[in-house]
């Protein structure tokens, strides 16, 4: 049998530290990783929670194609799904935060949803399963 995970996946943000505004600050992300590379380049990863699988490695862009890519990765859809255990406990703290949301909580067949963007233009959304 072939065991795989997702490791991880990558976000461009415009500086290491508007990432952790963003992800750390506001959204409340663990920081895993924050390793220095030299060069001004570092291996940063951070998480929902500390035990989380999956990690969003926070990039600088390095070059033009990177740049105009940041907040358009995945073409203006709604590319990363966070999922939660509460879901108006998150939308009220992100709401507090900042964050903005695209559109008012709704009742899916899976589960409580709402779509917010990030700082740096990327569509996410807030889920709470049904379990």
């Amino acid at each position: 049998m072939i065991e795989r995970s997702l490791s991880g996946f990558t976000v461009i943000v415009p500086t290491y530290d508007e990432g952790l505004a963003c992800f750390r600050d506001k959204m409340g992300f663990a920081v895993i990783d924050d390793v220095d590379l030299g060069g001004g380049k570092r291996w940063l990863t951070v998480a929902p929670s500390n035990d989380s699988q999956a990690r969003v490695v926070l990039a600088q862009p390095s070059n033009d194609i990177q740049r105009q890519s940041m907040g358009q990765q995945v073409g203006d859809r709604v590319g990363f799904f966070l999922q939660t255990d509460d879901f108006d406990r998150d939308h009220a703290a992100f709401t507090e935060q900042g964050i903005e949301f695209q559109e008012a909580p709704r009742t899916e067949p899976y589960g409580k949803v709402a779509v917010f963007r990030d700082d740096f233009g990327n569509l996410w959304d807030l889920i709470q399963p049904n379990i």
